[in-house]
């Protein structure tokens, strides 16, 4: 949808004239913010981001809840996808479709990863989903996907992924997944040695370039070779949706091979180029998600601020500054305006150890706005102040919660659509003890 961008002489004049102020306990007025932040975008956007300004904030869990509910019941969203590894995802897929495991607790450790299962928003979240497809009268059911790479904190073995689609392969040609498990299985050896955390800070913990780990990224290029040459056989036999899921999950072995070759290489870029890497492959899940869910309905994404930015990262790795480009900059690329993304920030958050912003920062600009939750748009930096946005201050970070990293600046523009600011947020019931000191 085109709307003209109004032109404003000061920061302060477009926040008092653009910002959209709710509360999350109102659901009329925080259904009809969200409404109009939805017909601000282009109508072919597909996939919307929802970024958190930090992990475990209790308000911003609660706030992506409410925004997917309204998303689903007014403006044809039929999936979210969150920052947790993409193999564990189907898990809590089967249990939104009420197949499954039987209870939440069943799978809030399996099917979550960085321990995001015992977040109670988390809960809140999945226990919805499935409550809403248990209702006959909701022919579009939801569908729950993690979209992260299976490689943060200790990089998984290959052995899931290679065996998804090695178990496609033998429904429709058992003796050719056959002849690919004899040579793929005794490569593999022990998820241990795969999965050993040591190995994300030493190199020479990592198998990732041992003469096995070799012959499987050989082996796993030419069962993917395999089943990209068969297609029309494969598909005629099985259908294309489960073809294509083969092949994804082919893919991202592929890729987690890359990333423990990397992970036992020593080089000064090490740090840089893994987190190059997990961006990437997240970004790919997306693109598959998407596909998945074409026809059906759009797609919600939720995960950090600095993973949705479409910008480049840089980051402060111990004494190095690393850089690379996030999943935001890939899906600008990929989807072009089919891509948006809502980037969310806070004024204080004790429990977080996030202080009053300093005077003259946008957080402190933000919050001074009525709230105590608003949207404001960036119309990308169009109509506003260029030489007051070169000049804007950044305030302090967190000095306990390692995720607050994402702070507002003059880059923030090009990298979000929208803000969506909070006075505060606690930290989330149930999470795990994700704060230093």
């Amino acid at each position: 949808m085109t709307h003209t961008t109004a032109v404003y002489a000061t920061l302060d004049d477009w926040i008092a004239h653009e910002a959209i102020p709710f509360s999350l306990d109102s659901r009329l007025n925080f259904n009809a913010a969200v409404d109009t932040v939805i017909d601000s975008l282009c109508d072919s956007v597909a996939l919307l981001g929802f970024g958190e300004a930090l992990h475990g904030g209790e308000e911003l869990l609660v706030l992506r809840n409410q925004l997917f509910q309204r998303l689903v019941e007014a403006h044809g969203y039929s999936a979210i996808a969150i920052e947790s590894s993409f193999p564990r995802g189907p898990i809590i897929n089967e249990y939104v479709l009420g197949r499954g495991p039987v209870s939440y607790e069943a799978l809030q450790d399996t099917g979550f990863s960085h321990g995001f299962g015992k977040f109670e928003a988390n809960r809140e979240l999945v226990e919805w989903m499935r409550h809403y497809n248990a209702d006959p009268a909701h022919q579009t059911k939801l569908q729950f996907y993690g979209f992260d790479s299976p490689t943060d904190m200790a990089a998984d073995s290959p052995r899931q992924t290679l065996h998804v689609a090695l178990d496609y392969l033998s429904l429709v040609d058992s003796g050719s997944s056959q002849e690919y498990r004899n040579r793929i299985d005794p490569l593999l050896g022990q998820d241990s040695a795969w999965e050993d955390p040591a190995a994300a800070l030493d190199p020479t913990q990592a198998i990732g370039r041992s003469p096995e780990a070799t012959a499987l990224r050989i082996e796993t290029e030419e069962l993917i070779s395999e089943l990209r040459v068969r297609r029309p056989e494969l598909v005629a036999r099985s259908d294309e949706r489960r073809y294509r899921e083969a092949v994804h999950y082919a893919v991202v072995a592929r890729q987690l091979l890359h990333y423990h070759a990397v992970l036992a290489q020593t080089s000064e870029k090490r740090q840089e180029r893994l987190l190059n890497i997990r961006d990437a492959m997240m970004a790919e899940n997306l693109a598959y998600i998407v596909s998945r869910e074409q026809g059906r309905g759009n797609v919600l994404v939720f995960a950090h601020n600095n993973h949705l930015k479409r910008e480049k990262v840089q980051w402060q790795w111990g004494n190095e500054t690393v850089s690379w480009w996030p999943v935001g900059s890939h899906l600008h690329e990929l989807f072009g305006r089919r891509y948006a993304v809502i980037g969310s920030a806070i004024g204080s958050s004790p429990a977080n150890g996030v202080g009053q912003p300093e005077a003259g920062t946008l957080e402190a600009r933000f919050t001074s706005a009525p709230g105590p939750v608003r949207f404001i748009p960036t119309h990308q930096g169009q109509g506003l102040p260029v030489e007051e946005i070169a000049a804007l201050p950044i305030r302090s970070g967190s000095k306990k919660n390692r995720s607050y990293m994402e702070l507002l600046g003059a880059q923030s523009f090009a990298d979000f659509d929208w803000f969506a600011v909070l006075d505060t947020t606690a930290y989330a019931p149930g999470g795990w003890p994700y704060l230093e000191g």
